[in-house]
């Protein structure tokens, strides 16, 4: 099977950078998915569960944060802000901050400090779902 190249970058690290059968990213009007010899294209990125198969076979699964996918002559790039492994997310951290940012939306605030509040409680309620669905048993 035909490959192409894909390289993930999140602000803090370089999360793959190799060849890849398939890549499905989470999009703004839902899953946009990636074949080798796709069409050149941009796409917009949500908060989400990025997956992709290696050329070796080797599914990988990644919560991303909200970026951009350039994919170009065989050749994606994906630049998020975020990027975790299911198993790298910590329940704890992420249940503090939606209570965290749940007491913020309680409060008197401006309006930027209420929707930065929304983001930050949704990006905890998402990384609190993302690692439930990949308990075991579950």
């Amino acid at each position: 099977m035909a490959n192409f190249n894909l390289k993930i970058y999140a602000t803090d690290k370089v999360v793959y950078d190799g060849e890849c059968e398939s890549l499905v990213l989470p999009a703004a009007d839902g899953e946009y998915a990636i074949l080798p010899n796709h069409e050149d294209v941009l796409v917009a990125l949500t908060m989400g569960e990025t997956r992709f198969t290696a050329a070796d076979g080797e599914k990988s699964i990644f919560f991303t944060g909200s970026g951009f996918c350039y994919f170009n002559n065989n050749s994606a790039v994906v630049f998020v802000d975020t990027a975790e492994r299911p198993e790298e997310i910590d329940e704890r951290r992420a249940r503090e901050a939606m209570e965290r940012a749940e007491e913020r939306l309680r409060q008197q605030q401006s309006k930027t400090d209420f929707y930065l509040s929304q983001a930050a409680l949704s990006r905890a309620m998402s990384r609190m779902k993302e690692a439930a669905r990949r308990k075991p048993g579950l």
